[in-house]
């Protein structure tokens, strides 16, 4: 079982690591829960141990080895405070499904204004109605996210993560709607499906595409 700080701590990056897949510090950071200061001293220990890679150059972050993803289904499987949430686990990925299926949905609009036109993003009022509907998105997932986290309160980091995107989008930050590597919406939102999935022993299937 999952009880030392020292254990926990190194569940909680692994746990992030799997979810994200190549994760900067600032990311991991969000994600695990551990100041950015501190995640060196978390890290070295599993890159001495061949759990975790670290990678330089144009897209710095780290990342499982084939050994950390089998180190960190162990730990999964024992982790009490997943184990625990498993009925509230379950609930809340019901719930999820649709307001999931809706988020794609404004997705496409952002991404594409009819089936055959890209959206160039050169009308204000079509991107502020899509806008809206993604706060509308955003609205639908906080009641069930936040009774998530109550119970396992890793899932509470995504609450100001979102929020804070959402706020970017709103202030004219394009990229943070959907931009890869870029901690936009989608990328966050992505993350909480990901780590849905992990936690409820699932694997990905035509519901969770929507």
């Amino acid at each position: 079982m999952v009880h030392t700080r020292n254990d926990q701590l190194t569940f909680d990056v692994l746990h992030s690591l799997r979810v994200k897949g190549l994760a900067n510090d600032a990311v991991l950071g969000a994600l695990s829960g551990v100041p950015v200061e501190d995640l060196s001293a978390a890290l070295d220990p599993l890159v001495e141990q061949g759990l975790v890679v670290r990678r330089e150059g144009r897209m710095p972050g780290a990342m499982l080895t084939p050994a950390g993803k089998t180190e960190h289904l162990r730990l999964l499987a024992q982790d009490p405070a997943t184990t625990g949430a498993a009925t509230a686990l379950n609930a809340f990925y019901d719930r999820f499904l649709p307001i999931n299926s809706d988020f794609k949905k404004v997705c496409q609009r952002w991404q594409m204004r009819s089936e055959d036109t890209p959206n160039d993003h050169s009308d204000p009022s079509y991107d502020a109605g899509v806008v809206d509907q993604l706060a509308q998105t955003d609205e639908q997932l906080q009641v069930p996210l936040r009774e998530l986290a109550d119970t396992l309160p890793r899932f509470g980091r995504y609450l100001p993560r979102l929020s804070a995107a959402l706020g970017r989008v709103r202030a004219g930050d394009n990229a943070s709607f959907a931009r890869p590597m870029y901690d936009s919406f989608h990328d966050i939102w992505m993350e909480l499906h990901e780590d849905l999935i992990l936690s409820t022993g699932r694997t990905r299937g035509a519901a969770d595409e929507g």
